[in-house]
């Protein structure tokens, strides 16, 4: 028998209160959620009388639990296949938003299905004969298998989704969404959730919301009080020197690290590797089972730093980041607080640091514009972190030898675009047949 403690019971009255029913309400207090958020508090009642829905909210607000709740309600009432279709702009976010359902839905039996690019199509069709309850996926893979999967159809569909709607659109998702739009059946309930109301994000509102509920949280782009934003003014020519500087200085921490291109994220890792640094990459460009390969080893611990595109820096739950570092200032500067929102989540304190060379500076002084606040002054020793300028341009060389190596590699193989040396699990890079023995600084 299990005893409920007192903060799960009033956790349990307090998502009953918004018109959850007890099973599910339990099931949210089970996953350590102690009270509803903003958006829950504000989109589920609606949700649950049966009206669509427009969420205006940033990551990490709790959207999931939102829209996961009263559709979670909606299958428990009337049971059936294919129930509901969830669009999601990135593949990561996509599994991570089917793993919260069967979480939320464990004591009820849900069954979800993940359609995504760089994943077995076959895979995914058998999935779908099984006729899952939710479907979750992106726009891409879920026309693929509307075209070419035998009996998949969304004709019974009562619920859709359409999660991160500013990226799916940024991401020129429209037609792939205009395809799905046209085999749904018009009597179907539909929400949109988005950081921001983008004029496309308006427009695909009208083309596929009925008489909407706007619902909105956390409007101005911030960042939380726990969180300690410094910088560092830098030229060009030693950013790698000093980005190893800092690492060094921080050692024992975990760390993302977010770049702006896949060749940079590919290099960086190569590099920092091969100065002695576990880093792994995640981008766009690796495949999928790689990509879910760095992702959890850094989740799990296994690795202390990932070097990232922003493909990670929204939506995705990692839990315990000290620190996020900014290589490359992002062009979006509302990217800037999706980036450093992976650190100092749920009331936790984080770091973040943000490396400005003569290039950045209009777009740093925006950044500050946006947030609200002038950010601190990293204190360095400029000389500790030049000496380290040779072994650095070492392992530079030594990183893009191996990306050409690894690119001539992958000619006539059938691996992921992107997959270089740094994505394997062994912290000795391999190239050519050489092995390349690295030192710890």
């Amino acid at each position: 028998m299990v005893v409920e403690t007192t903060g799960s019971q009033e956790a349990v009255a307090l998502f009953e209160k918004l018109g959850v029913c007890k099973q599910l309400a339990e099931s949210a207090a089970g996953l350590g959620w102690k009270a509803p958020t903003s958006i829950q508090e504000q989109a589920v009642p609606h949700l649950l009388a049966g009206k669509d829905v427009i969420g205006l909210a940033q990551t990490g607000s709790g959207k999931t639990g939102a829209f996961a709740m009263p559709i979670l309600q909606g299958l428990l009432d009337k049971p059936q296949a294919l129930f509901a279709l969830v669009l999601s702009p990135t593949r990561e976010l996509a599994i991570q938003i089917a793993e919260q359902f069967e979480a939320l839905g464990a004591d009820i039996g849900v069954r979800c299905a993940v359609l995504v690019g760089g994943i077995d199509m076959m895979a995914q069709a058998i999935a779908l004969g099984k006729r899952p309850h939710i479907i979750v996926g992106t726009p891409g893979r879920v026309v693929d298998h509307l075209s070419n999967t035998k009996g998949f159809s969304l004709k019974s569909l009562k619920h859709l989704v359409l999660d991160e709607a500013d990226r799916l659109l940024n991401m020129d998702f429209e037609q792939e969404i205009d395809q799905i739009l046209k085999v749904m059946p018009k009597e179907r309930r539909t929400q949109l959730f988005s950081a921001t109301m983008t004029s496309k994000v308006a427009k695909l509102q009208r083309a596929c919301l009925e008489n909407p509920v706007k619902v909105e949280v956390d409007v101005k782009y911030r960042t939380v009080d726990t969180l300690r934003q410094q910088y560092l003014f830098i030229p060009a020519k030693h950013k790698d020197s000093y980005l190893t500087y800092f690492l060094t200085e921080l050692a024992g921490t975990t760390a993302m690290i977010f770049t702006r291109t896949c060749d940079n994220t590919r290099r960086l890792a190569l590099m920092l590797r091969n100065l002695g640094f576990d880093a792994l990459p995640i981008h766009g460009q690796m495949s999928q089972p790689k990509r879910l390969g760095a992702l959890n080893k850094f989740k799990g611990g296994d690795r202390s730093i990932l070097v990232a595109t922003d493909v990670a820096s929204r939506g995705l739950d990692i839990p315990a980041v000290d620190v996020v570092v900014n290589y490359d200032v992002p062009i979006n500067s509302k990217d800037y607080v999706h980036r450093v929102g992976r650190t100092a989540r749920a009331g936790r304190s984080g770091r973040s640091l943000t490396l400005v060379t003569q290039y950045d500076v209009e777009q740093f002084q925006k950044i500050e514009a946006l947030i609200g606040q002038q950010m601190e002054r990293f204190e360095h020793e400029e000389e500790a972190a030049l000496l380290l300028c040779e072994r650095v341009t070492e392992a530079q060389k030594l990183a893009t030898m191996q990306m050409k190596e690894a690119d001539k590699g992958r000619s006539g193989k059938r691996k992921g675009r992107g997959d270089t040396a740094a994505d394997d699990a062994d912290p000795l890079q391999e190239a050519g047949g050489k092995r390349y023995f690295k030192k710890k600084y």
